[in-house]
């Protein structure tokens, strides 16, 4: 899930949502904090490991990983000097498992965003085509800052020319989906309208339902048989998005 800032979520009750779920593994994007601002709890909450991948700018962007289980590995990060020093991606791999946390950048803030959001986008096409060349089975979760088709979007008419539902940006996941055979795990066990996991702070937004989904679980095509269940967690609001919490028939190592 996007948190918003890892600290203001957990103002919000997010220790309480995490204890209560007792998830293998809890993906987190937009944490805004360095690990000496965390407190104990919010390093290893719940029974679980806490892994982070921090943006060199303070407050802004990075990502983090809970786990239930040590993994063999984890990797902070691409070897992608400009993606990494916003800390957008931090994978841990169990056995023949990976699981990712990714934020990829928004360019909803004007031009220049949204040059480097193509840029990432274009940099990640061949990645992704290797990772499912290699033998293992991937979950990434994030958030992907894109709606993919009409039913993933309330308002698709008046979007179509803002970031998030660019025909460029939504012709990559056609590529990834479509092409290179990634999985949407969501639409594998829910194909309905108005499911959403990011809503604006304007216009009474959240309270109508005018969303965007915009946060994927992607998972490699060997694992699509292995989703069990899907569900938009809106009982609770931590932040701007709600949790997207899944179930697979996959045992960790």
């Amino acid at each position: 899930m996007n948190a918003n800032g890892i600290r203001s979520a957990w103002k919000k009750g997010l220790a309480g949502f995490l204890e209560r779920e007792q998830a293998d593994l809890v993906c987190l994007q937009e944490t805004k904090a360095q690990r000496p601002q965390l407190s104990a709890d919010m390093l290893a909450p719940s029974g679980c490991q806490g892994f982070f991948h921090d943006a060199q700018k303070p407050g802004y962007s990075g990502v983090g990983l809970y786990a239930r289980r040590t993994p063999d590995r984890v990797v902070e990060g691409l070897g992608w000097a400009d993606f990494d020093a916003e800390g957008r991606w931090l994978q841990l791999d169990y056995g023949p498992l990976s699981v990712v946390s990714l934020y990829l950048p928004s360019g909803s803030s004007g031009e220049a965003r949204q040059q480097v959001k193509f840029d990432i986008m274009a940099r990640l096409t061949p990645l992704l085509r290797q990772m499912l060349a290699d033998g293992r089975e991937w979950i990434i979760c994030g958030d992907i800052n894109i709606a993919h088709k009409k039913i993933d979007i309330k308002n698709w008419r008046g979007n179509q020319k803002n970031s998030g539902f660019l025909p460029e940006e939504r012709a990559w996941l056609d590529l990834l989906f479509d092409e290179l055979g990634w999985v949407d795990a969501f639409r594998v066990v829910n194909q309905e309208a108005d499911q959403y996991t990011w809503w604006s702070n304007r216009g009474q937004a959240w309270a109508k339902n005018v969303g965007w989904r915009i946060d994927y679980q992607i998972v490699s095509p060997g694992l699509r048989g292995s989703v069990r269940s899907a569900r938009i967690h809106k009982d609770e609001r931590f932040s701007d998005h709600a949790p997207l919490i899944m179930e697979y028939a996959f045992d960790l190592p």
